[in-house]
């Protein structure tokens, strides 16, 4: 609010905004495929927190009401160096390393495969796992 120089926006404000933030950091689907979030962001307990931040001081984390603390997936993802990166044609979107997309073209023609987007994911996951002690949950439900 206070990069726009308004103490009390409207709610119509705070809309526009948040959808700027949101084009800002996520691809348009119909020019570039994607389900958005792909990895909901881990909630630890304090101390997982502690002994992770004791590893990588700059980690995002956000202590809750109840005590827990929520990591920033994206963050733990750029961490392990995936921005970026493909399997096949799916990949890490290069703005935010929390979206997964669709590198081939926009009518299927050289689309991701499933398999190549769940190969990317649980590349994702065991990498995460491996440096930070995580398992990071997939936001889509695979059918």
């Amino acid at each position: 609010m206070q990069e726009h120089g308004c103490s009390q926006p409207t709610a119509q404000q705070l809309f526009d905004w948040v959808c700027e933030i949101r084009r800002a950091k996520l691809p348009e689907p119909a020019l570039l495929g994607n389900a958005g979030s792909f990895f909901k962001n881990p909630t630890v307990s304090t101390e997982q927190c502690a002994d992770i931040i004791a590893r990588d001081p700059k980690v995002v984390h956000y202590v809750l009401a109840d005590g827990v603390v929520k990591l920033a997936a994206g963050w733990l993802i750029d961490a392990c160096g995936w921005r970026g990166k493909s399997v096949g044609q799916a990949g890490v979107y290069d703005k935010q390393a929390l979206v997964l997309v669709n590198r081939g073209s926009v009518d299927g023609a050289d689309a991701a495969t499933g398999g190549e987007v769940m190969t990317l994911a649980k590349a994702i996951q065991t990498s995460v796992y491996e440096r930070f002690g995580i398992w990071l949950e997939m936001e889509p439900v695979v059918v």
